[in-house]
């Protein structure tokens, strides 16, 4: 079983292009960040630090193209900066969500429970359009979202190879990397990534 504690951060742009950021504090490849990019046309790109994690994520996702390029990441109670070399990104980090407070009321150790988040799928498939907590990581691995909480994206700027994307838009339509997508509304949210290999 492998965990990825962390964040991830779910922004759309007024182009068209959907990102995924993947902001990893604890991991089996140690404090890292990933970006998945889908661009207006659907072409996925993924953006990884190092061969290693490129392999690991194309190997539970679905990508079209993979960048293998350094990427530096800070953030803060209110501000996201990272640097991906193609892409560059800055945003505004706002309040906790409707859903952040209520999802702060289930223990961590519940609301990381690959049963629990089992039960949880089909409201959260009814709840936000494209989202799910569990489902096929590949090669018979299962996968498993925990959310721990939910806070708004208040504003973003982002460039992908020199072209402004545009002002913050929803993730929409959603994306289509795996099983799920980020929710519609733009934002981050910490989770516990668990996934269980066969056996």
């Amino acid at each position: 079983m492998d965990r990825f504690v962390g964040h991830i951060v779910g922004i759309g742009t007024a182009s068209g292009t959907r990102l995924v950021v993947g902001l990893w504090d604890s991991s089996r490849f140690g404090r890292f960040a990933d970006i998945m990019i889908e661009d207006s046309a659907g072409r996925r790109t993924l953006l990884a630090p190092e061969q290693a994690i490129a392999e690991y994520v194309g190997a539970t996702y679905t990508f079209d193209d993979v960048v293998i390029t350094p990427v530096a990441w800070t953030l803060t109670a209110r501000h996201l900066t990272l640097d991906a070399g193609v892409l560059q990104l800055a945003a505004d980090i706002g309040g906790t969500t409707v859903l952040g407070r209520l999802l702060g009321l289930v223990p961590k150790r519940l609301a990381t429970s690959p049963r629990w988040l089992t039960l949880l799928n089909p409201v959260a498939r009814v709840l936000m359009r494209g989202v799910r907590t569990a489902g096929s990581a590949g090669n018979g691995r299962r996968e498993y979202y925990g959310v721990l909480s939910v806070r708004s994206i208040a504003g973003a700027s982002a460039s992908w190879r020199g072209e402004d994307l545009g002002t913050l838009a929803p993730v929409s339509p959603p994306v289509r990397f795996g099983f799920s997508s980020a929710p519609p509304t733009p934002a981050l949210v910490a989770v516990v990534t668990t996934i269980v290999h066969p056996g």
